[in-house]
């Protein structure tokens, strides 16, 4: 009694139940032509959905767990990123999809193909670009606020996308730079490792001037230089015996790399004055000619005519 009763059953949830399920389920087109067949059912349709949920998912949660330490503004960066990911993600589903209907995409993928060859072909410095802006986000190669060196400008750092870095210059201009110059050109940055940079002022005074009073006055005048960091203590060295001149570097240290053309100029200004108090020359380049003569140099006036 109890067995035929869970036959019953069975044969309820296979046959009813189990039965209209799957009628609704092949619901749909469905065309055959020889060997071949189309059907686009309900069933294949809801297989398309939950495809589409579950890579959304997916690809969230990886978004999720590779931004994770990033801070707000870097992960608002990846989302075009991801959501170029999730499209070619939905494509290939559909193909899949198309192609369990009985759909042939061997067309499909072959002009794809040729598409996206095509494409990366003509999108490659783009591609680079990106690629150079994903590595400057995950290894902090280059922060907002960094003082950066690219083809001979020097420019401050204020914006960074995945695709391009922007700078204003010293001269309060922008500056644009494609990402994959960080990534394929040597970039000088000023404050990777810290805000302090050593810069230099160099000055030439004239064979037989006092080298010390020459050294006393150039420390003197940049431990009285507002920008000037006191420690590491600035330093002069004799640099060499020029041409023309004895060859002196003033070296210091200041902690806002950007404005140094000022410093530089205002020692400069303190430095002139400093020298003519104290009587101390700065020469310039001279040189003697010497002509040498073969023959006799012959001299011929030209008369005008006095009717003119």
């Amino acid at each position: 009694m109890a067995q035929e009763e869970k036959e019953k059953i069975k044969e309820i949830i296979e046959e009813d139940i189990w039965g209209s399920i799957k009628e609704f389920l092949d619901l749909g087109f469905h065309y055959t032509s020889g060997d071949k067949s189309i059907q686009v059912t309900v069933g294949l349709l809801l297989l398309l959905t939950v495809a589409f949920l579950v890579t959304s998912f997916v690809l969230q949660w990886v978004r999720k767990f590779f931004t994770r330490k990033m801070e707000t503004d870097d992960k608002l960066k990846f989302i075009s990123i991801f959501k170029f990911i999730k499209y070619v993600v939905y494509i290939v589903v559909i193909l899949f999809t198309m192609s369990a209907a009985g759909i042939d995409i061997t067309i499909l993928i072959t002009a794809s193909a040729a598409l996206f060859v095509g494409l990366g072909l003509a999108l490659q410095e783009l591609f680079q670009d990106i690629i150079g802006g994903i590595f400057i986000i995950v290894d902090k190669s280059l922060r907002v606020g960094d003082i950066i060196e690219v083809d001979g400008k020097v420019g401050k750092v204020f914006e960074i996308k995945l695709r391009t870095t922007r700078a204003i210059t010293r001269d309060d201009k922008i500056i644009i730079i494609p990402n994959h110059h960080f990534i394929s050109d040597i970039v000088f940055n000023y404050t990777q490792n810290h805000k302090t940079t050593r810069e230099s002022v160099k000055v030439g005074v004239a064979y037989g001037s006092d080298v010390q009073l020459v050294t006393s006055i150039l420390e003197g005048l940049v431990k009285e230089q507002r920008g000037v960091l006191k420690s590491p203590k600035p330093f002069v060295i004799f640099e060499d015996f020029g041409d023309s001149a004895l060859l002196f570097s003033l070296n210091f240290f200041i902690s806002d790399s950007f404005s140094d053309p000022r410093t530089k100029s205002e020692l400069r200004y303190k430095i002139d004055a400093a020298f003519r108090k104290n009587n101390v020359t700065i020469p310039f380049p001279q040189r003697d000619v010497h002509i040498f003569q073969q023959t006799p140099f012959q001299h011929s006036n030209v008369q005008l005519d006095s009717k003119e």
